[in-house]
């Protein structure tokens, strides 16, 4: 019986054997009946991008033409528009934005002029970079940008997305990094005219309203403004360069929060920060410091206003602080006049990516133009104590104060409305 059994075991065993031979023959027979069929009938598959879709209407868009009225508006030896229009439109000189020009083709073919799947040529580097500053520097939708420079909106966005990323790419060593041994020098120097031994800049935090924020993450994110905001902290210079930028920290975080998660101290705790060498009131100190308002600790690299003053010397040095601490304040103002995307409620969705890319953006472009720009400045200077008007805004607010006019009594000077009256 034993063996009975072993040879009805083996039998079912040599079926089951060909019956997965059978059905592997039978497998590959249709894959190769299939692929026959593909070869002679393939697939008409719709691209993701590019061809038309049955039942869609169809835009001819001539921008061709979009673009020679551009060049010959702004880049032809002799432009419809002169330089100071190209300035304000631009947010930048006509060179630096040409420089600009070659380095982003340079970086990602993008930005090159190529032909579609019909063989037309497609949008220049010129319409891409323009329509990319345009949307940062008037906030306006994409889809605008379609009346004015053919630029459909999908194609809009995408082109602003990978311009922000090419600029922090291509700039970020260059426009966002701490200030170097002959920066340092130019830093001090001025803060010495100051009255200011070793500061380095000014401190402070700004906030970037996101009015598309995630409902899920609206309470992390709103602070005491009721809103879902974006902090950007930055340190900033006399000429408003900034020299430091870390932004995407939720906005129901103070000041203080934000600085503690900030890089701004990683080179001095890991020792490498540079050495200073002065003196205040005999006290020797190696390190630099920032001057920031009343919210930030009580730190020696932290130099905070006198809250209360009891005699002319606290006066006189709260009176400083809070002037020269105003420098990060000026800077988030241009900063915001010059790129009104960063000035208006952002509608992105994604932070990490997005929203971050366009704020770094900007401010690179910012120190892009303070670069250009700073030899217009008077060397850099405007020292509210020089009697020089070319030199001090307060001394050119006294050519007009006229010896009648009445003050306020409280801050001893001339109202705005009487300003207005002369």
């Amino acid at each position: 019986m034993w063996n009975e059994r072993q040879r009805e075991d083996e039998k079912d065993d040599e079926e089951d054997e060909e019956y997965d031979a059978q059905r592997r023959r039978n497998t590959t027979q249709l894959m190769a009946e299939a692929v026959s069929w593909l070869a002679t009938n393939p697939l008409h598959q719709q691209p993701q991008w590019g061809g038309s879709v049955p039942g869609r209407a169809t835009r001819h868009r001539s921008r061709e033409v979009a673009n020679e009225k551009l060049l010959n508006d702004y880049f032809v030896a002799n432009p419809v528009y002169p330089a100071e229009t190209f300035r304000r439109r631009y947010r930048m000189r006509r060179e630096v934005f040409l420089r600009m020009l070659e380095h982003v083709q340079t970086a990602d073919p993008y930005f090159r002029q190529s032909q579609d799947c019909a063989g037309r040529l497609g949008f220049s580097p010129h319409q891409k970079l323009t329509c990319a500053l345009r949307m940062l520097a008037t906030a306006c939708s994409a889809d605008s940008l379609d009346e004015s420079f053919l630029m459909p909106e999908s194609t809009a966005i995408e082109n602003l997305s990978r311009f922000c990323h090419t600029i922090v790419t291509i700039y970020q060593e260059r426009y966002l990094r701490a200030p170097t041994t002959e920066d340092l020098d130019k830093i001090l120097q001025r803060a010495e005219r100051r009255g200011f031994l070793g500061m380095i800049g000014s401190l402070d935090c700004m906030h970037w309203q996101w009015k598309n924020c995630p409902v899920g993450w609206q309470g992390n994110f709103s602070g005491k403004s009721k809103k879902p905001t974006i902090v950007l902290e930055a340190v900033a210079g006399p000429d408003t360069w900034i020299w430091h930028a870390f932004f995407g920290i939720p906005g129901a975080q103070n000041d203080i929060t934000v600085l503690g998660r900030s890089p701004l101290f990683d080179a001095v705790t890991a020792d490498e920060a540079p050495e200073l060498n002065y003196y205040v009131n005999g006290t020797p100190y190696e390190f630099g410091y920032y001057l920031v308002d009343g919210i930030y600790p009580k730190w020696v690299t932290l130099v905070q206003s006198i809250k209360h003053p009891e005699n002319d010397a606290e006066v006189y040095f709260s009176t400083k602080q809070e002037a020269y601490r105003k420098d990060v304040e000026r800077a988030f103002g241009i900063l915001q006049a010059r790129f009104a995307i960063i000035r208006q409620p952002v509608r992105g969705w994604e932070q990490r990516e997005s929203l971050s890319t366009i704020m770094l953006a900007c401010i690179i472009l910012h120190n892009m133009i303070v670069e250009d720009e700073r030899d217009d400045y008077y060397n850099g200077e405007s020292d509210d104590d020089d009697p020089n008007p070319n030199r001090s805004r307060r001394a050119r607010a006294r050519i007009y104060d006229g010896p009648n006019l009445p003050r306020n009594p409280r801050t001893g000077h001339i109202t705005m409305t009487e300003y207005i009256r002369c």
